[in-house]
Formats: C-alpha cells, structure tokens, sequence
C-alpha cells in the first residue's frame, strides 16, 4: 500500500482487481489514466492486488497506480479491499483484461453525481462483440440470470452480472457486503436493490479481453454460484412460494377425501391419494417454516434489512404464541386419535375397514406432525432471537 486512504479526497476511483494480469494492466492502467486526464475528473487509478505472481504489481506502480494489496484470495475480497482503501467519492470497477472500455466513463459519472447509488453497465445495450462472450453465456447464462434477479429483487437492469460498474463508495460500504467469491456482483445489486438505493443502468461495450490463457470465470460453477445466492437471498422464491403451493393443495385434498373418495371422470381419488397429500402438506409446511427461520436468521445477521411489514409481523409474534399454536395442532391430532379409538370400542375392538381407519389416521397424524414442528420451530426461533451483546440495533425488534 502507497499510503493511508484519504478518503474523499478525490472524485473518482478507478478500480482494478487483479490476479496475474500482467498481460493486460497496462493498457487498462493507461485507458483509465488517459480518460481521467482528458475529463479533467480529480481521481486515481487504484489496483487491488490479490497476490499476483507476474509482476502486475511492477507494472501498475510504475504507471503510478495505487496498488493495495489483498491478502484474502477471491474477486469479492479484492474488491471489498479496494473500496476501503479507495481515496475516491465515487469508485467505477472493472475487470483488468482489456475487456472493458475505460475510456468512455462519462455515462457512469453522469449518473453518479446525478444522484444514483449503484450504476450498472449494460453489455446487450451497448454492444457486446463476436468472440467477447461465450455463447453459453450470451444466451442462456446471463439472461437468465438477470431475469431471476429481476424477478426476485426488482432493480430495474437489464444486465445483473455486469462487471463494469459505478457506485457511491460511502452507500456502498453501509451495505457492508460480506462475500470474497465471484458472489460478490451478486451481492451488491441484490442489497442495494433490498435496500431500496438508486440504481440506474448505462449501456457498455465489450470487447474480447486481451489475455492469453483461459478467463478466471468458470462457467457451470460460478452460474451456480450465483444461482445459489440469488435464491438464498430471495426466501419467499425459495422457500414460501413453493412450500404454500404445497402446503394448501396437500390441506385440500386431505380435507375433501377425509369425507370421503373423489371421483373426476374415470379417475379415483381415495386413501392413496390422502397419504401422499398428506406428505405434500408436511413438505409444504416445512417449506414455510424454513422460510421464517431463514429470514430471521438473517436478519438477525444483518445480512438481509428488515422491511417495516416484516418488523410489523415479527413483532407480533412470539415463542410462547408459536408455542400455542403448536400445541393446539398437537393436542387437534391426538383428539382425532381418540375418537378414532372409541369408533374402533364400538366394534368391541374387532376388524375394521382399512380404508375407513386410514382416512382418520391421516388427519390424526398430519395434526401430530405439524403441532411437534411448530413447537420445534417456535423453540428455535426463540434461540435465534435472544438479544446478544454484538447485535447491530437495526436487527432487535421487539415483541
């Protein structure tokens, strides 16, 4: 490191990553100097280092580029490292193998001092040329991708994994982005986009980079990767939707053929079908209950904000209400079960008619089942949310 961050001592940070670059930073080093001078804009070139072995770190000093260096390995970490360090009011980052156009950031500061957040770079807008993307990425990865994050968080882009990128380095780094991997580009548009920043999207070029060995990025892995993260942080895609689908359909069936089988056309419906609907609508809850405990966990962590309609139910709720509820479902099946036992009394104890028993078996254990997994997830819910010393205030609501 050159120095200790003055921060917001200048306008603009351009920001490097960098691992083994040696073949491509200079040229990126010079095209950001170059737009720097010609603009006027008071600003750095910064590379975060993240323990080259080429001597990219060589090259970016002797072009008289800050270079910080990142002891934790990761895109993320090298990134996170770069905005501490940053001396600029506004930082732009982007890849350093010449893909990117660092000429041409006006749009970017534009938008930036107009008053946005986030700016992402869009490549379908601006241009992406033959050879600089992969097909499986141009066609299948990245637009699916963006659609699932536009699905699931609204930030109004239309290129989600966009590595050319402009943002508000305070905003930013209240975010307090966690991830050292390729999830971090993930991240940062997912929490700004959670906590309702401005983001804007400008179109960009992509060229094909000027490396000579194949890119960091691995396709398969890393679109999982992202994949992943968007549904971990998207509970009500991953967990509530779904599981209420399950949930409702599994509880209606079981409700309609606890009266008795279902005929519709030539198919029947009896108590094979309840046994599996029975299952539907564990699964189902289960589905749910994660949800709420995913939520709380991270909201507990800080890693997801709290809306004041989540706070508002939470709120509302407590252990000792789940508890009662758990308990009221439990003590529901074990009734079942006993009427079931005095119908079978009334027999003297002798055969009975097997489908008849399952078709009040069912209701008797689903009433089991669930009263026991709401008791456990009220337990538990409690634990998550005993305030600790170490609690950020933003995360404690009070009951």
């Amino acid at each position: 490191m050159d120095g200790l961050p003055e921060r917001n001592s200048l306008e603009l940070t351009i920001l490097m990553p960098c691992l083994n670059e040696a073949e491509t930073l200079e040229v990126c080093i010079r095209k950001a100097q170059g737009f720097l001078e010609r603009t006027g804009i008071a600003g750095e070139v910064l590379v975060s280092d993240n323990g080259s072995t080429d001597g990219s770190q060589h090259i970016a000093r002797r072009l008289g580029a800050r270079v910080v260096p990142a002891s934790r390995r990761g895109y993320g970490a090298a990134l996170i490292e770069g905005v501490e360090q940053a001396r600029g009011r506004y930082i732009i980052m982007g890849d350093a193998d010449d893909s990117y156009d660092f000429t041409s950031l006006e749009p970017f500061v534009d938008r930036l001092r107009g008053g946005a957040d986030l700016v992402m770079g869009n490549r379908f807008r601006g241009g992406i040329a033959d050879g600089a993307m992969p097909p499986l990425h141009k066609y299948l990865g990245n637009p699916v991708l963006s659609g699932i994050g536009q699905l699931f968080f609204r930030p109004n882009i239309g290129d989600f994994h966009c590595g050319l990128r402009g943002f508000n380095r305070d905003r930013i780094a209240a975010l307090d982005l966690q991830t050292t991997g390729m999830e971090f580009a993930s991240e940062m548009v997912v929490k700004a986009s959670l906590s309702r920043y401005r983001i804007e999207e400008v179109p960009t070029t992509l060229k094909k980079d000027g490396r000579s060995r194949p890119p960091h990025l691995r396709s398969w892995h890393d679109g999982w990767r992202h994949l992943r993260f968007l549904l971990l942080f998207s509970p009500r895609w991953l967990f509530i939707y779904p599981g209420l689908v399950a949930f409702l359909l599994g509880a209606l069936a079981v409700g309609i053929l606890a009266v008795g089988p279902v005929r519709i056309g030539d198919i029947g419906f009896d108590v094979t079908t309840m046994v599996y609907a029975t299952a539907l609508c564990v699964i189902g809850y289960q589905s749910l209950l994660f949800a709420w405990l995913t939520k709380l966990y991270a909201t507990q962590e800080a890693f997801l904000p709290a809306s004041p309609r989540y706070r508002s139910i939470i709120s509302r709720w407590s252990s000792e209400r789940g508890l009662l509820v758990g308990l009221a479902l439990f003590v529901a099946g074990i009734l079942v079960g006993i009427v079931q036992v005095i119908r079978w009394g009334g027999l003297d104890f002798g055969a009975q008619d097997a489908a008849e028993v399952v078709r009040i078996a069912l209701p008797s254990a689903l009433g089991l089942m669930l009263g026991f997994q709401t008791i456990m997830m009220s337990f538990f819910a409690g634990v998550l949310t005993i305030p600790r010393r170490e609690s950020p205030p933003e995360a404690i609501i009070e009951s």
